[in-house]
């Protein structure tokens, strides 16, 4: 199975290609040029696995929570590519995401994937793994930071993400197992999760892909704005 897969969510730029028996991938950060940086580094990838667009079977995305520019420039990208190659599109969670990285790299299986939404504020959801797939045992909410809860006991869960980062005393209230700040949406855990979701047939018509914003509000007011808020 040919997927290819991106995430523009966070101050990350995350693309990672799969051949159907190798993985591409690069992360790089981008701060705000996603939109100029995204297409080259897809063409760059594909071309390094000699592959063209037509020849993938779906292209999966980070659909947010997370930036409000980045999750709809992960959107309306992967909406132009499939509607332009006929290809299916696979939505993945960026919390999701979360959980998965954390579970490659420390084997994690219960995390709480926490981002940093601005506004004095986390996108937050505690997920525990269940098989190949993860389990929302807490769902995907923005809340202030002393919000965040974590299911008990405590200490069997991970913290990921950068809204630890953010909020550096709220891994150690939570009391958490181990944390990862500088850990991101990663592209290759997105692959992970859009093999299982492409098998079992859970793909999505370019034109009927939405971003999943958790916090609807998509403005500033002026006065805001000129204190520097930040959706």
């Amino acid at each position: 199975m040919k997927i290819l897969a991106f995430d523009t969510s966070t101050a990350w730029l995350s693309v990672a290609v799969h051949d159907g028996t190798r993985r591409l991938a690069r992360d790089e950060h981008v701060e705000n040029a996603h939109s100029s940086r995204l297409l080259p580094l897809v063409d760059r990838l594909l071309d390094e696995a000699g592959l063209a667009l037509t020849d993938l079977d779906a292209i999966a995305f980070g659909a947010g929570p997370g930036s409000f520019t980045g999750v709809r420039t992960a959107c309306s990208v992967a909406q132009g590519l499939g509607l332009g190659a006929g290809l299916p599109l696979v939505p993945v969670s960026t919390l999701t995401v979360l959980a998965q990285a954390a579970w490659r790299r420390y084997g994690a299986p219960r995390v709480v994937a926490c981002l940093d939404a601005r506004m004095r504020e986390v996108y937050a959801a505690s997920m525990q793994r269940v098989g190949d797939a993860w389990q929302e045992v807490q769902m995907p909410a923005v809340v202030a930071p002393d919000a965040v809860v974590v299911p008990s006991p405590a200490g069997d869960w991970f913290g990921a993400g950068d809204g630890f980062a953010a909020y550096p005393d709220l891994a150690v209230r939570l009391a958490l197992g181990g944390c990862d700040a500088a850990l991101h949406p990663q592209a290759e855990a997105i692959i992970d999760l859009a093999l299982l979701r492409v098998a079992a047939g859970a793909v999505v018509a370019a034109a009927e892909a939405q971003p999943v914003y958790v916090r609807h509000r998509v403005a500033l007011t002026t006065a805001e704005r000129h204190a520097g808020a930040r959706l």
